[in-house]
């Protein structure tokens, strides 16, 4: 293995490291990115059982929540301010979502470029493995086949070498990319529902609700992964 990035020339150099950055980015988002530690089960039947139960929950407990996962941040964001109107719930809700999609696109751009780039480190490997042999020929390369051996060599390594750190790196951005568009949705099913529930149930109370009887259509939860645009509206409509 080292013979043959020793072969390859100086541009292995940065295509190893590329690969190294990818394989550590692809192991932390797989660790990161599991669905049951960001949309746990039944978190949301659990908090409004515990409301139909007690009326309520207390400040501490919603704050333990808000703090083990994503998912309960935001639906604990909500209840946390259900006493100031839905209004004043859903966009605190909208708020909490964007942060959180924004904390689980880290490093998604970082394997996207990786992916973007070891082909063309690659590439310029192709060319300067090319321009040492056709420089090898002028120098009597000829009668010496070694000499011409070396630059064909390197264009072939730098190029394989630039592909396999490029696949998986590509792969692994359109994965995560799309398991975050998968919880992004589910971030904006569970955040309806739970509003429906509450007034299913009626567990606003006496909640102040004046002037927003139906919660707005138009209301997104945006993340950004990478080119692609994420929204994640409400898509919730309540008749009091």
């Amino acid at each position: 293995m080292w013979e043959l990035v020793k072969a390859g020339g100086w541009l292995m150099t940065p295509i190893v490291v590329c690969s190294i950055l990818a394989l550590v980015i692809i192991i932390e988002r797989s660790h990161t990115l599991q669905f049951n530690k960001i949309v746990p089960n039944r978190l949301r039947e659990q908090l409004i059982t515990r409301l139909r139960e007690n009326g309520g929950i207390g400040r501490t407990q919603l704050m333990n929540v808000k703090e083990k996962t994503p998912l309960g941040d935001i639906l604990a964001t909500g209840l946390l301010y259900r006493q100031y109107g839905l209004e004043s719930m859903t966009m605190h809700m909208q708020n909490r979502a964007s942060v959180q999609v924004h904390q689980l696109e880290k490093n998604i751009n970082m394997l996207g470029t990786i992916g973007a780039i070891a082909p063309l480190l690659g590439l310029l490997g192709t060319v300067l493995g090319i321009i040492s042999s056709f420089l090898a020929i002028t120098d009597g390369a000829m009668q010496d086949p070694t000499m011409l051996a070396a630059g064909v060599s390197q264009a072939l390594i730098t190029t394989a070498a630039g592909m396999i750190v490029a696949i998986p790196a590509l792969v692994g951005y359109r994965y995560f990319q799309r398991r975050i568009i998968d919880i992004n949705a589910q971030f904006e099913t569970q955040a309806g529902l739970m509003i429906q529930e509450l007034y299913d149930y009626q567990l606003l109370g006496n909640v102040h609700t004046s002037g927003f009887d139906t919660l707005n259509p138009d209301a997104s939860l945006h993340g950004t992964i990478g080119n692609d645009s994420v929204s994640l509206s409400d898509g919730v409509t309540v008749t009091s």
